[in-house]
């Protein structure tokens, strides 16, 4: 299993998720209940949000809307952050509370 170095950022209603993704990773396909933002800080990627890629290059800001099915490959080492309004503070539960779940 690759370590993405997962950093957990909260502070009053607001969560981000920071990763390290090596050159050619894909972060699993999956959707959220609600419009959020990620924020490629470092690298390249290519963004598929519901079989449409487009390729972003650091800095950039992407807005990902409610129910998108998305997922991440990166075409060079990058540094992703997943950026969300909830007031969920625990890091165990995050990704219960904040990935819809499969119907």
């Amino acid at each position: 299993m690759i370590d993405l170095r997962i950093k957990h950022y909260f502070s009053p209603g607001v969560y981000a998720k920071e990763m390290h993704l090596p050159a050619q990773h894909v972060a699993t396909s999956h959707k959220h209940e609600y419009d959020h933002i990620s924020h490629l800080s470092a690298g390249r990627v290519l963004v598929c949000v519901d079989g449409v890629e487009a390729e972003y290059a650091a800095p950039a800001f992407i807005m990902i809307r409610a129910h998108a099915e998305h997922e991440i490959v990166a075409i060079e080492d990058a540094v992703w952050f997943c950026i969300h309004q909830t007031d969920e503070t625990d890091a165990s539960k995050i990704d219960e509370v904040l990935i819809e779940k499969a119907a």
